[in-house]
């Protein structure tokens, strides 16, 4: 699909790293012009520093990116963090953080790229779910509250910009191969057997990679993708919607 995209300008949160890099990258691959936010932005593309966290932060970055970059056209809500444990071991400001940064961040960076999106003729969101958010897994409830509450304002946003022109769908990735997951195994008591453990979770026997989800949130933001609103795309293995018996 090289050249899918030219023309067109991109935003990506947390884009420094994991699926964020792999969409920037994928995503200029195809003729994008690339801004990445992050508060560790690296050096590759239009390197912005914003924490989801500080509005004024996030509309400065937002500003200069469509400044730069000749508007926004495709915006991905990718910067996000984790929690683990259940609904007794998250102090209630740990529960605050987590919410600011996976939820309250998509509502401050899209509320400032909005006039860019309304001013496109080719306008996107795509935001970073989860599986958490439709699949109930254990010691995850702070994370997946973040996750379901994404799924929800993606569905919310797609009713209330159709008439924008701004199409907003989700990808619900399952247990990734990022940098996030490889420090989880590396605090396990055997990281090898966690690992094992997470693959086998997911019907296909294997992690998802960081450049499978970028492939889906690409579909998403580009004209491929012009009747697609509204829809939270899996890219899990199978781990949603699979039952398979087990292996004998």
């Amino acid at each position: 699909m090289t050249g899918e995209l030219s023309g067109l300008a991109a935003v990506v949160t947390g884009g420094g790293s994991g699926i964020g890099l792999a969409t920037a990258r994928l995503l200029d691959s195809q003729g994008a012009r690339v801004a990445v936010l992050d508060v560790n932005p690296g050096e590759q593309f239009l390197a912005l520093w914003a924490d989801v966290t500080d509005d004024a932060a996030v509309r400065l970055a937002i500003t200069t990116a469509a400044a730069q970059l000749g508007g926004i056209d495709i915006l991905v809500n990718n910067a996000g963090i984790g929690a683990i444990g259940t609904v007794a071991d998250n102090a209630d400001e740990q529960w605050h953080q987590v919410f600011d940064v996976n939820v309250v961040g998509i509502v401050r960076v899209t509320r400032a790229a909005l006039p860019y999106l309304r001013r496109s003729a080719h306008a996107a969101i795509v935001n970073t779910c989860s599986i958490v958010a439709t699949a109930g897994l254990p010691e995850r409830a702070l994370y997946s509250a973040t996750k379901g509450a994404v799924l929800s304002l993606t569905l919310a946003m797609a009713a209330d910009h159709v008439h924008d022109g701004i199409r907003v769908n989700c990808v619900n990735p399952g247990t990734a191969d990022t940098p996030w997951i490889g420090r989880l195994l590396e605090q396990a008591d055997d990281p090898a057997a966690e690992r094992a453990a997470l693959e086998a979770r997911q019907p296909m026997g294997r992690l998802v990679s960081a450049d499978e989800v970028a492939a889906g949130i690409a579909y998403l933001a580009s004209p491929a993708a012009t009747s697609v609103t509204g829809t939270a795309l899996a890219i899990d293995g199978g781990m949603d919607g699979l039952r398979l018996r087990p292996r004998s």
